[in-house]
């Protein structure tokens, strides 16, 4: 894939973002990191539980007095990963909105890219040149440009 110069590449997961830049061209890529956001919110996954499930109390079914209506697990680690997913797509609208990059490029694992989607303002959606549904979050800076070139 060809990242053209001043190309603003957005990797992220759901606890990790990092905006980086094309200072290079096309076909020499120079990403330079412009800001970097770990959340601190958001816990490793072993020290965050979920809450358990239960029945619902008050929950009316034929036959039954009380029934016992099955509640899904809350999951919390999720939860913070799309509120984090949905603070990235903020980020991004503000820096459209200012008019701080003209194309975009975004990388991130499925769910996640999925969840950002969910947030787009018009002027991001405007802007995005490509998605590409890849964890890239722990790989250095070289790796992710001959990534980006390989894609």
């Amino acid at each position: 894939m060809l990242v053209p110069h001043d190309t603003v590449v957005v990797v992220a997961d759901g606890r990790k973002m990092l905006f980086l830049r094309n200072e290079g061209d096309a076909f020499h890529p120079n990403l330079q990191v412009e800001k970097k956001v770990v959340d601190k919110h958001n816990p490793d996954h072993n020290q965050q539980a979920t809450d358990l499930a239960g029945g619902a109390m008050g929950t009316r079914t034929a036959g039954a007095q009380w029934g016992a209506g099955n509640m899904e697990e809350v999951d919390f680690h999720q939860l913070e990963e799309d509120r984090f997913a949905a603070e990235t797509a903020e980020l991004l609208k503000k820096r459209a909105l200012a008019n701080d990059f003209e194309s975009l490029i975004i990388v991130a694992p499925p769910r996640t890219l999925g969840e950002l989607r969910k947030h787009y303002h018009k002027e991001v959606s405007d802007r995005l040149k490509a998605e590409i549904d890849k964890n890239l979050t722990g790989h250095t800076v070289p790796q992710i440009e001959a990534l980006l070139q390989a894609e």
